[in-house]
């Protein structure tokens, strides 16, 4: 069996873009067919289409619903690497870009004027993104030409703005009601805030880890030497959030964390320096989910962020990332509040990928019980 997919650079993630009727065909179940088509378990993913790190293992899932007031529903994908699984506890904004370029590179959202506006909801968390892609007189560009953080090479600008988007996944902004806690690990006592807005995220301060703040340069050294107790606080932060029962249940994807203090005194391009583990490793940029709760975070009272970035509401933030400072924005808009970032998107590739003959059997083998 075949399965038809388009390959995208969302932001700074690579994903495999599908349509829910292709999957659809092969009879059998995502969480099965999506780890043998990436290869894995295997820390290569040598015998399948998946990139070997986490933000290149990523499948986005879409169709166009029957609901008027939404354009394209999308539903992502973490696929595991050394294990063949599948999360599916959050969804990532840097893949999201793809999202409204998809559907008007498929003619499923006509241009109009200079930017389209497309309206998108992610499955994983009913999170509404209101997607703006920069169509210049109508189409998009024949060449694309918009520059990001962290990505060498040009693509399609795609704004992404998330509507109302505290408490999606745990149904508050501050799920113990709290704007800090604390959680014992390794023998110490952690000061955190956990926050769910984009996708639920633990905020730590640099200086708890030993981090020097005017050496950001040292910090993913410093974090990788931590990442067994940064994990014990990831999970138990998951219980205290209401997302897993146990500490040993907890998904390896959400909470993400975030390590966060002010900029060096002689960086002026940035309100606040960050850090974000994705899959227990350190990010080469940032979730852009992740940035959504800091976001909101900086502007709620006793949070962690906010005791960094000062109490002063501002339209915009500015993080320092490992690929350059990223910015975010926020607006009231219809009686919503909007928070967005801005990012880039590009079609790679259009292909046909082949299931492993073991799995094709697997499927015509249930079709044929199914059948019977």
């Amino acid at each position: 069996m075949k399965i038809e997919a388009e390959w995208m650079r969302g932001g700074t993630s690579k994903c495999w873009v599908f349509e829910t009727g292709q999957l659809g065909e092969t009879g059998t179940s995502p969480d099965v067919l999506l780890p043998r088509l990436f290869g894995s378990p295997d820390h290569r993913q040598i015998d399948g289409v998946g990139g070997a790190t986490s933000t290149t293992s990523k499948a986005m899932i879409l169709h166009r619903p029957a609901d008027d007031d939404v354009d394209v529903e999308f539903t992502f994908a973490q696929v595991g690497i050394e294990e063949a699984a599948v999360d599916w506890g959050s969804n990532c904004g840097n893949c999201s870009a793809v999202v409204g370029l998809y559907a008007i590179e498929k003619g499923w959202v006509v241009p109009t004027g200079d930017v389209t506006r497309i309206v998108t909801r992610n499955t994983n968390t009913g999170q509404i993104i209101i997607q703006r892609v920069s169509t210049p007189s109508g189409a998009l560009p024949i060449v694309p030409q918009a520059q990001m953080p962290g990505v060498p090479f040009p693509g399609y600008r795609v704004g992404l703005g998330f509507q109302d988007p505290a408490g999606k996944t745990t149904g508050s902004l501050l799920p113990t009601g709290a704007a800090t806690d604390t959680i014992t690990a390794g023998g110490t006592r952690w000061t955190v805030s956990m926050v769910d807005a984009g996708a639920p995220v633990v905020i730590l301060r640099a200086e708890d880890l030993g981090l020097d703040p005017e050496r950001y340069d040292s910090w993913s050294a410093g974090v990788e030497l931590q990442l067994e107790t940064l994990e014990h606080i990831r999970r138990q932060a998951a219980v205290r959030m209401g997302l897993a029962a146990t500490t040993s249940e907890a998904a390896r994807a959400v909470p993400k964390v975030a390590i966060a203090a002010s900029p060096a005194q002689a960086d002026s391009e940035s309100d606040v320096s960050v850090m974000m583990l994705s899959m227990g490793k350190p990010h080469p940029a940032l979730a852009i989910t992740g940035s959504i709760a800091l976001t909101l975070a900086a502007r709620t009272p006793g949070t962690v962020l906010n005791d960094i970035t000062g109490s002063t509401v501002r339209p915009t933030l500015r993080l320092r990332t490992p690929a350059g400072v990223i910015e975010t924005w926020s607006e009231e808009r219809d009686g919503s509040l909007l928070v967005g970032v801005d990012r880039t998107a590009r079609t790679i590739a259009t292909t046909t990928i082949h299931l492993p003959e073991a799995l094709g059997s697997a499927v015509d083998a249930s079709f044929a019980s199914a059948t019977n």
